[in-house]
This record gives C-alpha cells, sequence and structure tokens, in this order.
C-alpha cells in the first residue's frame, strides 16, 4: 500500500493545479477583446520560472514524481499564457516582455540546467537547485507584499525586531528546504 504522505501529495497537487488555471478567466477575456488590457505581463513570466526549474528538481530528486508532475503542468499552462499574452500585447510591451522571457525563461533556465549537469553532482546538485527554487519562490510571492507596504510602514520594516524576525523566517525556510534533500528513509 503506497505512504500516506503519497496521497496528501496528490492532493496538493491537484490543489495547485487548479490554482495555475485561476488565469484562465483572464485569459479568456484577453482572446475575447483581443487586447492584454492592462494585465501585467511579468507574474505570468516569474511563474514560468519558478515552475520550469521546479520541474528540473524535481527530475533531479529521487522519488520526485510529485514534484514534477504539478510543475510540469504549471509550466506547460504557464507557457500558454505567456504565449497569449505576447500575442496581445502592444507592440512595445510585446518588445519588452520577450526579451525578458529569451533573457530569463530561456538562457537563465538553460545555463541553470547546464551548470547544474555539469558542474555539480550527487547532494550539492540537488542542495543548489533546491535553494534556488525556494529563494526565487520566496522572492515571488513575497514581491507583491513589499509593494503593498506604504510609506507610513516603511519604519517597520527599518527597526532591528523586524529585521531579526525576517532573517529568522528565512533562515528557517530555508533550513527546511535544505533538510529534505538530505531525509534518511
Amino acid at each position: 500500500m503506497a505512504d500516506p504522505s503519497f496521497f496528501v501529495g496528490i492532493v496538493g497537487n491537484i490543489i495547485s493545479i487548479l490554482v495555475f488555471t485561476s488565469p484562465i478567466a483572464t485569459f479568456r477575456r484577453v482572446l475575447r477583446n483581443k487586447s492584454t488590457e492592462k494585465f501585467r505581463w511579468l507574474p505570468y513570466v516569474t511563474t514560468l520560472l519558478c515552475t520550469s526549474l521546479w520541474a528540473f528538481y524535481g527530475l533531479l530528486k529521487p522519488g520526485g514524481l510529485l514534484i514534477i508532475t504539478v510543475n510540469a503542468a504549471g509550466a506547460a499552462l504557464q507557457a500558454v499564457y505567456v504565449t497569449l499574452y505576447l500575442a496581445y500585447a502592444p507592440r512595445d510591451t510585446k518588445v519588452k516582455m520577450a526579451k525578458v522571457v529569451v533573457g530569463v525563461n530561456i538562457c537563465f533556465f538553460a545555463a541553470v540546467v547546464v551548470v547544474g549537469l555539469v558542474a555539480l553532482h550527487g547532494a550539492v546538485r540537488l542542495f543548489a537547485v533546491g535553494v534556488l527554487c525556494s529563494a526565487l519562490t520566496i522572492a515571488m510571492y513575497a514581491a507583491p507584499m513589499a509593494a503593498m507596504v506604504s510609506n507610513k510602514l516603511q519604519y517597520l520594516f527599518s527597526s532591528t525586531t523586524t529585521k531579526i524576525l525576517v532573517f529568522s523566517f528565512l533562515f528557517e525556510t530555508v533550513s527546511l528546504t535544505v533538510a529534505f534533500p538530505f531525509k534518511q528513509k
């Protein structure tokens, strides 16, 4: 019988894939209006990079089937969203976005794969790719929160107590991420 954590993982994958499908309504509107209107393109490009990197991590990790499946599905959906956005974006936005897509989603991703496969080996490879994936994912999800902070609250983030709390949170997150590749079964 399969490990119960595998079933929990399947439920988590289903929920994650449903989250990846949430922009479908937005892109139906883009297709209907043949315009990207005021929708921002950066979240789709960054999510494409993160899901691609996590899928690569899943390929490297023994028993990484659940990691591969959810992130490959997410990367496929994000690639469709990016392609549709590029098709309907205004020319100036299209050029700027295409440069970022080529630079980040093609060149940077390819560099990570090449360095990961050629220069790094064994547990170090898994560790390095895992830390990179975790850092990019944290940055991706933290960016909107950072943008919401108003000038009135900026003094809060300059206090020593807040810096210690943020450092502790990041240290704990990275520690947990680092511990999983070395977990003994």
